[in-house]
């Protein structure tokens, strides 16, 4: 019995070790540039994304 979760302890160890290796190429490997600079101008847009300026500003007024 004790055989048995030490050998599922050494699995999820490896599942997460995957799982992080995975997300590490994903973020770094398969992203293209310009996904980060489009990203990167986010908390300088105005308003909500998809919706003009002038639209989140009456929305701003008019709140309650």
């Amino acid at each position: 019995m004790i055989e048995f979760f030490t050998d599922a302890r050494s699995l999820i160890t490896l599942a997460s070790f995957v799982t992080f290796a995975g997300i590490l190429w994903w973020t770094y490997v398969s992203h293209q540039p310009a996904d980060f600079k489009q990203a990167e101008m986010l908390p300088f847009a105005d308003g909500d994304i998809g919706q003009p300026a002038a639209a989140a500003t009456d929305a701003e007024v008019h709140h309650g």
